[in-house]
């Protein structure tokens, strides 16, 4: 047995993770969290990508105190003096071994950077003489994807070609994996210089404000719901529903399209916020708030919703880890896509194909026109939710009710909706169809709110030591709007902050704003907030740079092949 006020060292902590334990730091105790993975309502992958790590800052900003208090029957020990040196979990690669007397595992903790920086010296070593006959005019590569370039600029430095092709000439020369490499090692460099290094005094300091910010928070209470705020909104739905049921009534059909996707626009804001039971904070009323708007009014499984929304915000923006940006083969926000990435959320291979070959270059062309369709793909994945062994075992214990609860409602929704609405209450199939698409496109701003905020953003994982609050406020761009367009938004306009907090509910998140941008300066953390407009501008540059690094890609390919080096590659 062991003692649960023993100090527990870091390599004893390997070596209980290389034995399947599944050990989390929280405040200044050490937690196994196995016996918690099949009863957690967030899901097991939730817990699973904190193991090994200092899960302090997250598991506060995600649960209430009640649950919190109830963390010390998992303790095993307590962990040393000063800052944990947060690990790579296992679902994330992290290599330990189970020997006590080894030498602590190097691949614990290592990082993409260091990965990344193997392949750039790499394509340094195989094509130095090449470099050394390319124009130092590094004007040429304007035309490349990518921030820096430094790598290349390296090579280019100091030679005497007056060739301004031999930049493009000399990327087209790598191998497609290595220009990957070269494209995600760009993003990087350009985070290392935007945002505030890792060494572990900057990010303890950093953390440090996070937890001053966290409890003023609290203690101003923003954490509390706003009733009378949640009272319009309610009358905001009920006006939406009853403008579509007259004119439905009065057979005006596809103008009452136009009214059922307002409401369904508008009423999921209250669902989201209940899913991150940021209403009552008490766990069974706000998730049957929750499973009644989202699977009774709208058809969507609120368990899928929540299944992959928590990992989203535990692990934003990384490639292989968030299901959010993981859209191939329509949309690829990052190179790391281009090889072919194990979503550990799906337990799926998103493929590079030849349809990804294809789709990819013109994607910020398609972003609206599937913005406009995409709900019909939300329904696929809340049905194939409720019958997958995630449904099954999502809190099997402490929620086993969610999972029929579910199925019973969203089976209601397309009773009412898909029968008794659109095939007995429509007069023909060209209404049914004019009408089903209409009320599913005025979802689009939903839709384009969701990726907004994110897929413009950072997708690099620049390393373990990342503090919480740094990396949320990375991989997430707020938007800019005056006081009285706040209802539109429905609170993500706030997604940097709400990530920060993502408990506080919507009407209190203008407020804790004001409190994030202080907490920014004093840390040098870049805060981005852009308006609606630029946001949008944003993102479709982001789709537009990854559409021609594809092209990129397909060159070094031809390359290849026109010049008989595809061996090896």
């Amino acid at each position: 047995m062991m003692d649960r006020d023993a100090v527990v060292t870091p390599r004893e902590v390997e070596v209980l993770i290389a034995k399947g334990g599944t050990i989390v730091i929280f405040d200044e105790l050490v937690l196994n969290l196995g016996g918690w993975l099949k009863k957690h309502p967030g899901g097991r992958l939730a817990i699973l990508h904190m193991v090994g790590k200092d899960a302090t800052d997250e598991i506060k900003a995600y649960h209430s105190y009640d649950t919190i208090a109830s963390m010390g029957a998992f303790r095993i020990g307590r962990k040393p003096a000063g800052p944990w040196p947060n690990m790579t979990p296992p679902i994330r690669g992290g290599i330990y071994h189970d020997n006590p007397d080894a030498e602590p595992s190097d691949a614990g903790s290592e990082t993409s950077l260091d990965r990344d920086s193997d392949a750039a010296t790499d394509i340094d070593d195989r094509d130095s003489q090449l470099a050394s006959s390319i124009s130092s005019e590094c004007s040429s590569l304007a035309g490349l994807p990518g921030p820096g370039a430094s790598e290349l600029r390296k090579r280019l430095q100091g030679s005497s070609s007056p060739d301004k092709s031999a930049a493009s000439d000399f990327v087209r020369r790598l191998s497609p994996a290595e220009y990957t490499e070269w494209a995600m090692q760009q993003n990087i460099e350009q985070d290392e210089r935007e945002y505030p290094t890792l060494e572990p005094a900057k990010q303890q300091f950093i953390t440090g404000k996070y937890r001053e910010l966290h409890q003023k928070v609290h203690d101003m209470g923003y954490y509390k719901c706003p009733p009378t705020a949640y009272a319009k909104e309610c009358v905001r739905y009920a006006a939406l529903f009853t403008t579509f049921i007259l004119l439905l009534r009065s057979e005006y059909y596809l103008l009452s399209a136009v009214f059922l996707g307002l409401f369904w626009h508008q009423i999921m804001f209250t669902a989201h916020d209940a899913g991150h039971c940021a209403i009552t904070h008490i766990y069974t009323v706000d998730t049957l708030i929750a499973i009644f708007i989202a699977d009774f009014c709208c058809g969507l499984s609120m368990g899928w919703w929540k299944s992959s929304h928590n990992v989203h915000h535990l692990i934003t923006n990384h490639p292989e880890h968030d299901p959010d940006i993981q859209n191939l083969p329509l949309f690829a926000t990052c190179p790391s896509f281009f090889k072919s990435l194990r979503s550990t959320y799906y337990d799926f291979t998103f493929v590079w194909d030849k349809a990804a070959e294809i789709l990819v270059p013109y994607q910020k062309y398609t972003y609206y026109p599937i913005m406009g369709i995409a709900r019909f793909n939300l329904y696929m994945l809340s049905w194939l939710h409720v019958f997958s062994s995630k449904s099954s075992t999502l809190g099997s214990t402490t929620a086993w009710w969610i999972r029929p609860t579910e199925i019973v409602f969203m089976t209601c929704y397309w009773i009412l909706f898909g029968y008794c609405l659109v095939w007995r209450s429509l007069p023909n199939w060209t209404i049914r169809v004019a009408f089903t698409l209409i009320c599913h496109m005025f979802l689009m701003p939903l839709h384009v709110q969701i990726t907004l905020s994110h897929w413009g953003m950072s997708t690099s994982d620049i390393g373990e030591q990342e503090s919480f609050a740094q990396r949320q406020l990375r991989t997430t761009m707020d938007v800019d709007c005056p006081r009285w367009m706040d209802f539109f938004h429905g609170g993500l306009q706030f997604q940097a902050i709400h990530h920060l907090f993502p408990r506080v509910p919507r009407h209190n998140l203008r407020k804790v704003q004001v409190l994030v941008k202080q907490f920014c300066e004093e840390t040098a953390i870049p805060y981005s907030i852009l308006t609606f407009y630029d946001g949008n501008q944003k993102v479709l540059n982001r789709l537009d740079e990854v559409g021609q690094q594809v092209s990129m890609l397909v060159n070094c390919q031809k390359y290849l092949v026109e010049t008989g080096q595809t061996e090896g590659h």
